[in-house]
């Protein structure tokens, strides 16, 4: 059964998602704000996929936060990244600058507000970023980071990239941890997914203007609040 449903979720959904990225570039000529709700739309078709095809589901845990602030999120599989956009409202989204070099693809998320990050973390890579996050916060928007930098899988507890603490020293804004489990039913680089409940946990803001070695060590400690 996990493995009929797996292949149906991988079927449906990624067809689906190579039609929705055929549109998305028309929609992203047009109306680029308009995309940030196509895409909302598209994560929405992944959670339905997931629901009824998987058998995932989620919790939530805590204030889902609104408007302008930095959210450091856990990172054990794509799902929590597609999820979240729909949790957070449009959030920009701090990916890896490869994923943006993608043809079409990676057009797309730039044109949806997507922040490369180059992980050699140059001063012109950490200046981009920072633009990039400081014109999504003037519009009100949530910016979301995964500061582990990749998928690590259920218990792993990896040291936070330098890139965060940067992002959080300039833009001075309140950061707001999310810890979550979803390695345990989708982990990553794995075809099959099984059912069950992810929970996200939403954590207290921390206010901005910490010393370095706090605001990591508070972040560190709340993201990984679930792991076992």
């Amino acid at each position: 059964m996990i493995l009929l449903r797996s292949a149906l979720f991988a079927v449906i959904f990624y067809s689906g998602t190579v039609i929705a990225v055929l549109f998305a570039l028309p929609v992203g000529l047009l109306a680029p704000r308009g995309l940030r709700r196509y895409a909302t739309g598209w994560a929405r078709f992944h959670r339905w996929c997931a629901a009824h095809l998987l058998g995932i589901k989620n919790r939530v845990e805590g204030v889902v936060p609104n408007g302008a602030v930095l959210v450091a999120a856990k990172h054990q599989s794509m799902y929590e990244t597609l999820e979240l956009l729909t949790m957070l409202d449009q959030p920009a989204i701090v990916v890896k600058r490869e994923l943006t070099d993608i043809p079409f693809w990676g057009w797309i998320a730039r044109r949806y507000g997507a922040i490369p990050v180059d992980r050699a973390g140059s001063a012109a890579a950490l200046r981009t970023m920072l633009a990039g996050a400081r014109a999504a916060a003037a519009e009100g928007r949530a910016i979301l980071i995964f500061p582990e930098g990749t998928r690590v899988p259920p218990g792993a507890q990896p040291p936070l990239r330098a890139g965060f603490a940067g992002l959080y020293r300039m833009l001075s804004l309140p950061v707001v941890p999310v810890a979550l489990d979803s390695g345990r039913v989708s982990p990553r680089g794995r075809f099959l997914k099984r059912p069950g409940v992810v929970t996200f946990r939403f954590g207290a803001p921390i206010p901005p203007n910490q010393p370095r070695a706090t605001i990591e060590a508070r972040v560190h400690a709340a993201i990984n609040a679930l792991e076992r």
